[in-house]
C-alpha cells in the first residue's frame, strides 16, 4: 500500500527517436515544356527519386489543367500495380502508360494530338512511408509544325563552326603533309644528284691517273721509232760507203 516502487509505463527516451526522425520526402522528375505536332503522339516522361523500398502501395498520378481554364482534372492513376485511364475526359482512349514503378519511371504517352491537348500536366507519385514532397509539372504546347527552338539553331551554328574549324585544321594538315612530303623528295633529289657529281669526279679523277703512263709509253715509243730510224739511216751510210770503195 505504501510502496513507491518504479512506475511502469513507457519512458520518455523511448519516444525521443520517433521525434527526431527526419521527415521522409520523394522527389519527382519531369520536363519543364515538350512539343508536338497535331495527330501525332508526345511522351510525358516522369520519374522519381523515393529512399524508400519500392512497395506494392505505391501510387502514380496525372492530372491536366488546360491552357484556356483553371480547372485541374484528373486524367490517369497507378494503383495497386494497376494502371486506370479516366473514363472522364479527353484523354480516354489516346492514353497509354509505358512507366515502370520498380524503375521509378511513371511516364505516359499521348496519341493523336489535338491544340485541345495544351496545357499542364502534373505528375505526382506516393510510395509509402514516403509520401512527402512535391510533385512536378510538365507543359504541353501542341503546333501544326514544330517550331525552331533558339536552343536548336544555336547548337547548328555551334556545329557548323566546329565543323569549319574541323576542316581547317585537316587542310592545314595535309598542306603540311604534301610540303614535309615535297621537302623529302627534293632532299632525295639533291642526294642523288650529290651522289652523281661524287661518281663522276671519281671516274675523272681515275682517268687523270691512268694519263699519264699512256703518254710514257708514247714517248717510249716515239724514242725507240727515232733510234731505230737513226740506226738505220747510219747502217745505210756504211754500205753506200762500202759500195763506194
Amino acid at each position: 500500500s505504501g510502496d513507491n516502487g518504479p512506475v511502469s509505463g513507457p519512458s520518455p527516451c523511448l519516444r525521443l527517436p520517433a521525434v527526431l526522425a527526419p521527415t521522409l520526402a520523394i522527389h519527382v522528375y519531369t520536363h519543364r515544356e515538350v512539343h508536338g505536332t497535331v495527330g501525332s503522339q508526345v511522351t510525358l516522361a516522369c520519374s522519381f527519386w523515393s529512399s524508400e523500398w519500392i512497395s506494392e502501395d505505391v501510387s502514380i498520378t496525372w492530372l491536366f489543367q488546360p491552357e484556356s481554364g483553371k480547372d485541374t482534372i484528373s486524367i490517369f492513376h497507378f494503383v495497386k500495380g494497376q494502371p486506370y485511364v479516366d473514363e472522364v475526359g479527353a484523354f480516354k482512349n489516346r492514353m497509354e502508360w509505358v512507366g515502370d514503378p520498380h524503375r521509378k519511371d511513371g511516364s505516359i504517352i499521348i496519341r493523336n494530338l489535338d491544340y485541345t491537348d495544351n496545357g499542364t500536366f502534373t505528375c505526382d507519385v506516393k510510395n509509402p512511408p514516403d509520401i512527402g514532397g512535391k510533385s512536378s509539372q510538365v507543359t504541353l504546347y501542341v503546333f501544326e509544325k514544330v517550331p525552331i527552338r533558339y536552343g536548336v539553331v544555336l547548337g547548328a551554328v555551334i556545329a557548323g563552326v566546329l565543323g569549319l574549324v574541323i576542316l581547317v585544321v585537316v587542310i592545314g594538315y595535309l598542306i603540311r603533309y604534301c610540303w614535309l612530303r615535297r621537302q623529302a623528295t627534293l632532299q632525295r633529289q639533291l642526294s642523288a644528284m650529290e651522289k652523281g657529281k661524287l661518281q663522276r669526279s671519281a671516274k675523272d679523277s681515275s682517268k687523270r691517273g691512268r694519263q699519264p703512263p699512256v703518254l710514257y709509253a708514247m714517248l717510249d715509243h716515239s724514242r725507240s721509232t727515232k733510234s731505230a730510224s737513226e740506226k738505220k739511216s747510219k747502217g745505210g751510210l756504211g754500205e753506200s760507203r762500202k759500195d763506194k770503195k
